[in-house]
């Protein structure tokens, strides 16, 4: 028999993480724990309760997820495998029975507020607001009495777990709002490349000084590698230090990546790999012909000829 596997996310049922799950093929019929937060999620992994989990790493409305970042850069022993994308839209659900007349108090996670201001401006003009810790705990909490709301923002997916009326759907103000979600698990091979591939890593750059941050960059930009996310974050340690949360286009077993991080981990005092996998989209990796993987070979032997005595052609 197949041992069975154990995949953490961000609970409870009915949350985009869990809808990121779903589209992966391997954890169906699986165990699925539900936790917290996304330090809870890698530590179930790291300290081998689960042997992934998703979690959120960028949006397209609020950028970066500053919490899964700046774990991934302090938690050693971490690798992402592969990257899901969610389409985020929201429902207003209410008790049964309730009608949209009734809501004068909603419930909502803060994030999922702000996205909705539109929406709510217009239908709801004079709504006051309550905030929860969850898409979820705000549904749960409306129907619990545990917070005085008459309706709920929620994700669509909370409908196949709570017994709710759906008052409006897709209240977003931004109908191309996307979450981006990695899985995780512990330090492993990377995924054969497949052509359509990301390479994700944080680099922390040396002694601040004029271009430093111009020749991190000149690392991709030299052999033909486009950066798809570039993002500072605040190491802590002093006032104006920080890291750099990169996702390149390509696979770490392609020549012009392997180069680019060989060039990165000679000036960088700290460099985390954190994976190549394949690219949600499934987009093929576009590059110039002058930085194929035969270019760099042919150029490796040219020199290592020189350097044998070999006679030129």
């Amino acid at each position: 028999m197949t041992e069975r596997r154990t995949y953490s996310y961000l609970g409870p049922a009915g949350t985009f993480t869990e809808a990121a799950l779903e589209q992966v093929a391997e954890a169906r019929g699986q165990d699925w724990r539900a936790v917290h937060n996304v330090g809870e999620a890698l530590a179930d992994v790291l300290e081998g309760r689960s042997d992934a989990a998703m979690i959120a790493i960028e949006n397209s409305i609020e950028g970066g997820v500053s919490t899964t970042q700046d774990a991934l850069a302090t938690l050693p022993g971490l690798r992402i495998i592969g990257e899901y994308l969610v389409p985020v839209n929201f429902v207003l659900v209410a008790p049964r029975g309730t009608t949209l007349n009734d809501v004068q108090v909603i419930a909502a996670h803060p994030v999922a507020y702000a996205q909705c201001h539109g929406w709510l401006g217009e239908h709801l003009p004079t709504h006051s607001h309550v905030p929860a810790a969850s898409n979820v705990a705000s549904a749960v909490g409306m129907l619990d009495g545990g917070l005085p709301a008459q309706a709920a923002i929620a994700a669509p997916g909370v409908v196949k777990h709570l017994d709710v009326d759906v008052l409006a759907e897709d209240i977003g103000d931004n109908a191309q709002a996307v979450t981006r979600f990695v899985l995780v698990t512990r330090t492993t091979t990377a995924p054969a490349p497949t052509g359509a591939d990301k390479t994700s890593l944080i680099v922390e750059l040396p002694n601040d000084h004029p271009g430093s941050l111009l020749e991190m960059l000149e690392q991709f930009s030299t052999r033909g590698i486009n950066l798809s996310l570039i993002q500072s974050r605040p190491i802590g340690d002093e006032l104006g230090r920080y890291r750099f949360v990169i996702d390149a286009d390509g696979h770490i077993e392609h020549e012009r990546m392997a180069d680019a991080l060989l060039g990165i981990r000679r000036f960088s005092p700290r460099v985390v790999f954190l994976g190549s996998y394949p690219r949600a989209d499934r987009q093929i990796v576009q590059y110039p012909e002058r930085y194929s993987d035969d270019v760099f070979v042919e150029a490796r032997d040219w020199l290592r000829g020189i350097l044998s005595g070999e006679p030129e052609d």
